[in-house]
């Protein structure tokens, strides 16, 4: 078995190269069209009105309206579908979908207004989302955007995408991933990766293991570009892009490095920070060599 550090050196090896509103009802609503795109049925409610525009080759549901995939479920004040001609298949039974046209399939959902997306785990809101069927992806724009999951949150000022299949998260613009025992991350573009069932199983056996508790993150690891920042409750790490591995709390800084903790701080071109215990790796590059300011006899260090 690999170990947390080797793990998080084969991340940053990865990183090195690629740097290079709930639904809101008094009345029950009754599913009122499908659309059976992709192997999956696409379901659509709304409480208005239905406007079809065969030209534009769109369907407009007012009033309130949801679109429902899978698990997952977009709601809005406004629902706009896209439609397409899908190729022809005589083998297959004729269908039709909210158009009345079973030669057209729906590959694009756009909410307006008190946009809310969810599944089981995770949620967002935003006041503009286009859903693409094809990508399985959910894009939001607006003011106060926002995503969740049980333990993290993420905001963004210009556009966040979501991609609730693999569990990814993109925010772009002065975008902060926040956990609930005190952690932040900053930076302008931030991609925040989630656990797979696969790697909670094996985490929650390895601790099972080991006797020691779980990891409370539902997130395997954040990549930063631009203006990174990392915060706990008693060290801040900043640099130009950055990994940082949520099991084991580390993190790899590269360029224009600064690690504080208290009043101690140490400077230079790249840097592996421990998180946990507050110890720093000091790396030689090209950019600056490395500095230190240590302050004798500070307290808790």
């Amino acid at each position: 078995m690999r170990s947390s550090f080797s793990l998080f050196l084969a991340s940053c090896t990865a990183f090195t190269a690629l740097c290079s509103s709930a639904f809101a009802a008094s009345t029950s609503v009754e599913p009122k069209a499908s659309d059976r795109s992709h192997g999956q049925v696409v379901h659509l409610y709304w409480k208005k009105e239905e406007i079809y525009d065969r030209n534009q080759q769109t369907v407009t549901l007012t009033g309130g309206a949801r679109a429902q995939r899978g698990d997952i479920t977009v709601d809005g004040d406004v629902l706009i579908g896209y439609l397409r001609h899908k190729a022809a298949n005589p083998a297959a039974p004729k269908k039709e979908n909210a158009s009345g046209d079973s030669s057209m399939e729906l590959y694009r959902v756009e909410a307006r207004g008190h946009v809310h997306v969810y599944n089981l785990r995770d949620q967002g809101w935003g006041d503009h989302g286009l859903y693409d069927v094809d990508k399985a992806v959910m894009i939001m724009t607006g003011k106060n955007m926002k995503f969740t999951t049980p333990r993290q949150t993420m905001t963004a000022r210009d556009l966040v995408e979501y991609y609730p299949n693999t569990h990814v998260s993109i925010g772009r613009g002065e975008a902060t991933v926040t956990t609930t025992d005190g952690h932040r991350i900053i930076a302008d573009v931030l991609e925040a990766i989630g656990l797979s069932n696969q790697q909670k199983a094996q985490n929650a056996a390895d601790a099972a293991r080991s006797g020691q508790a779980p990891s409370n993150s539902s997130l395997d690891r954040a990549y930063g570009w631009g203006h990174v920042v990392i915060r706990t409750h008693n060290q801040v790490a900043t640099g130009d892009r950055g990994v940082y591995l949520f099991g084991p709390q580390l993190a790899r800084l590269i360029g224009h490095v600064h690690v504080t903790q208290g009043q101690n701080q140490n400077n230079g071109s790249q840097a592996i920070v421990d998180m946990k215990t507050g110890i720093s790796h000091m790396l030689p590059g090209t950019d600056s060599p490395i500095q230190g300011l240590v302050v004798p006899n500070e307290a808790n260090q």
